[in-house]
């Protein structure tokens, strides 16, 4: 399988990026397992090996990485530069939602860093590979992002008062400005997308809090999706030849309508900018 495409999942320790990386595995993809918790990373990339192809006897390829931290993802995407010249896909799944206010050690609000700024961070540091291999970047948004506007000139400010299900939805919204920027910009050689899984029975919706974390309390998780089921659109952006919207947001293996605020060129251009002056990264 020297030959097969590669794709990097983050968030891939559990849940929709786990089903992911099972799936594309399944299907002949030399997938790259990236996840926060060691244990969990390697127990997903050592079961991907056991149900590996029988031509294939190599390790499958695991990194441990806390997006918390961008000086992680700066040495994950270095690693990835020296292994792969060239990356199929790119799938920004990894997330979280904190349902107090907190700053990471680069200065920024978490959810904000973890969410958005990292994929931002990692998607651009791979930009080489990912033009090589006229690419395809899919990201994890999601339907909360209905629950508020971010503002014309998006800042990295959290909600006042905090709230850990609007600094969420923020986020959310900024995953599918990133998504139109990043087609835009470019375009031809890199085909960006972005989803919404619905709602997931997940171990991050029971470790999150408002009606996400209330939904686990109260047991009506039980009529989520499975995890499977969320993954479906992200495999699919990944690898149909057509039927998705470059630079949109989907649902259910569809094009879908995402609010005003998700889809405003002047706000995309805005967020592409203050998130390149906080990692350190040109404009252009």
């Amino acid at each position: 399988m020297s030959g097969s495409r590669v794709a990097v999942v983050t968030g891939a320790s559990d849940g929709i990026g786990a089903a992911a990386a099972r799936r594309l595995h399944r299907d002949g993809w030399q997938v790259v397992v990236v996840g926060r918790s060691a244990d969990k990373t390697a127990a997903v990339a050592d079961e991907l090996e056991v149900q590996g192809h029988p031509e294939d006897h190599r390790a499958v390829e695991r990194h441990t990485v806390d997006f918390a931290r961008l000086d992680d993802v700066r040495a994950l995407a270095a690693t990835l530069r020296a292994r792969h010249p060239r990356i199929d896909v790119l799938a920004n799944n990894a997330g979280a939602s904190f349902p107090r206010r907190s700053a990471t050690g680069d200065g920024n609000e978490t959810t904000f860093q973890v969410d958005h700024l990292a994929g931002y961070l990692l998607t651009r540091l791979l930009e080489e590979p990912l033009r090589a291999a006229r690419a395809r970047v899919v990201t994890t948004s999601s339907f909360m992002h209905r629950l508020g506007p971010l503002p014309r000139t998006v800042t990295a400010d959290p909600p006042r008062p905090y709230s850990g299900m609007l600094a969420y939805s923020r986020a959310k919204t900024m995953n599918a400005l990133f998504t139109r920027e990043l087609a835009r910009r470019w375009a031809p050689d890199v085909t960006a997308t972005c989803y919404t899984p619905g709602a997931v029975a997940t171990s991050f919706g029971a470790r999150s809090g408002g009606l996400s974390g209330l939904a686990w309390k109260l047991g009506l998780s039980r009529s989520f999706r499975t995890p499977a089921q969320g993954a479906d659109t992200l495999v699919w952006l990944a690898t149909a030849e057509d039927g998705w919207r470059n630079g949109g947001f989907h649902a259910d293996r569809a094009p879908s309508r995402a609010m005003p605020w998700a889809t405003d060129d002047r706000r995309a251009r805005s967020l592409w900018d203050l998130s390149a002056d906080l990692v350190d990264l040109p404009r252009g």
